[in-house]
């Protein structure tokens, strides 16, 4: 069972057109159907004077060649120094975390870079220039939220964009409406608990960028990752500043510098999600072999290919009221 985020910010559920938004131009409607299924997203941040200054920030726009160009240059340097590089480079930058063990050593590193060139003998800077954007599903589990409050404790600068799915607040009004979507489909559980909640966050805050918690060491669909991908339907940057680290490799700093974890971690788990579809691994298991376990699904819906259900819900968005495509999701959920 899953309680409610401390202290963290709800933000509202209106979007912001991307005409004045600052992102990557998106790719043109025709390559968009040739394409939707290869759309992916990411963890990001921005400070919290972003929106306001957006519709003045140029356009981000890399070429191929530049991009490879970039990932060259970055494929091994330091996870600060790639840090360094992105809030520099990238306006609007977020960091969207489900706050595992990367996602909490990203954030310890993002408030180091705060503290260069104070004083030592200084106080410290309670600034963290990088917002995040943490997408409630409702389903996390208590040590999860418990984790979200000691953050917010550890590092008393951050600001914390949460999102949950679009008109609801608890488990039991969700599952009022829909029921055990995650036991009936996955595919439409994913998309209203996580997709359509990360693409109102981008829409909102006017991202730009985001910071990602994915490693190449984590296997399947993150073996090949480069440091900085474009996601070109949404005109998203995904930067993964550890995508060269290991397990051992995150573990390790985040024992060295006291940076709050989830307790479950003591527990067996590794990579920790919804309660409902989290276990423990056991020795020598892969670090994801807890997520979805018994089952072929490997990511959740934020890092997969678009579902055939997202798709239909965007065509029928582009063409009918909001109310008539939610009551249509409910229909849909009833005859599963």
């Amino acid at each position: 069972m899953a309680m409610e985020a401390p202290i963290v910010s709800t933000e509202a559920s209106t979007g912001v057109s991307m005409d004045n938004s600052p992102r990557l131009e998106p790719t043109k409607a025709s390559k968009q159907a040739d394409d939707a299924m290869s759309l992916e997203s990411g963890y990001g941040s921005a400070p919290p004077s972003a929106s306001a200054s957006t519709a003045r920030l140029p356009r981000v726009s890399l070429t191929p060649e530049h991009l490879r160009h970039l990932n060259k240059q970055l494929e091994n340097m330091e996870p600060m120094d790639i840090l360094r590089f992105a809030k520099i480079f990238f306006p609007n930058l977020y960091q969207t975390t489900a706050f595992g063990l990367t996602g909490l050593v990203t954030i310890d590193l993002l408030a180091k870079l705060e503290q260069e060139g104070v004083p030592k003998d200084a106080e410290p800077v309670n600034k963290h220039s990088v917002d995040l954007i943490f997408l409630d599903t409702l389903y996390h589990f208590n040590e999860t939220y418990d984790l979200v409050a000691r953050v917010q404790a550890r590092y008393p600068g951050i600001k914390i964009h949460s999102f949950k799915p679009d008109g609801f607040e608890t488990p039991a009004e969700f599952e009022a409406t829909y029921g055990r979507l995650y036991e009936i489909s996955e595919e439409m559980y994913d998309y209203l608990a996580k997709v359509e909640p990360q693409e109102r966050a981008y829409d909102n805050l006017e991202v730009v960028a985001v910071l990602t918690g994915r490693r190449r060491s984590q296997g399947g669909q993150r073996g090949d990752l480069d440091i900085i991908e474009i996601d070109d339907e949404r005109g998203i940057y995904k930067i993964n500043p550890l995508a060269n680290w290991s397990f051992g490799q995150v573990q390790a700093y985040v024992r060295e510098h006291n940076v709050p974890y989830n307790v479950l971690l003591d527990r067996g788990y590794k990579s920790i999600g919804d309660w409902h579809s989290t276990s423990p691994v056991g020795e020598g298991e892969d670090e994801r072999a807890g997520r979805w376990k018994g089952r072929s699904k490997t990511e959740c819906g934020i890092h997969n290919k678009q579902s055939q259900y997202a798709q239909f819900l965007a065509g029928k968005a582009a063409t009918e009221p909001a109310a008539n495509v939610g009551a249509l999701a409910k229909k849909l959920t009833a005859i599963a």
